[in-house]
């Protein structure tokens, strides 16, 4: 799908995104990224979600946040949620507009398989992380999962590592959130 087609999905989606069952199963993740998150940067004064969605993982995190989507309707709907203290920006994970060492965790939670350029993702990620900065990722990434990895995409533990290391992070530890998310703490 191309980064078009899916920006508009997501940009029909936003004002139900949080409903239904999937929406209760999107929570289920945001808590424990939240948790997972909170434990290895405890009060970070600065923190990223990259592809922040309807804002949900930002409401969980403490300290100054900021906010990234691709989904104009998805920004207005974090937005909304988050009230004006909290910036949340329309933009790509390829090309975040932060300064470097910016912030002292980022976090990505579901939106990892949409990122056109996942490596180049990665590498503003890393770009924008302080010295000593954690990246907490989630996002459904299995052995089942790895003929997406002959297209390019990283669905697989291995495959994200090496993405990971080519942009000059570090797996510290890995999470599973249920049968198919998998969560990766890297700095």
């Amino acid at each position: 799908m191309s980064r078009d087609r899916d920006v508009g999905a997501f940009d029909r989606r936003a004002s139900t995104y949080d409903d239904g069952p999937l929406g209760r199963w999107h929570q289920e993740i945001v808590s424990g990224v939240a948790s997972i998150a909170r434990s290895a940067r405890p009060s970070p004064a600065r923190t990223l979600d990259v592809g922040c969605g309807t804002g949900a993982l930002l409401s969980e995190l403490g300290g100054f946040r900021t906010g990234i989507d691709a989904a104009p309707a998805m920004v207005r709907r974090a937005a909304a949620r988050l009230g004006p203290g909290v910036p949340v920006l329309p933009g790509y994970a390829e090309c975040l507009p932060f300064r470097a060492g910016a912030f002292d965790l980022v976090v990505s939670s579901m939106s990892f398989d949409h990122w056109a350029d996942q490596g180049r993702g990665l590498a503003e990620c890393a770009r924008v992380l302080a010295p000593g900065g954690v990246l907490v990722l989630a996002d459904v990434c299995a052995a089942w999962l790895w003929p997406a990895t002959l297209g390019g995409r990283a669905r697989t533990r291995k495959k994200l590592g090496h993405l990971l290391a080519a942009a000059g992070l570090a797996a510290r530890s890995w999470h599973r959130l249920g049968p198919f998310v998998s969560v990766v703490e890297a700095g």
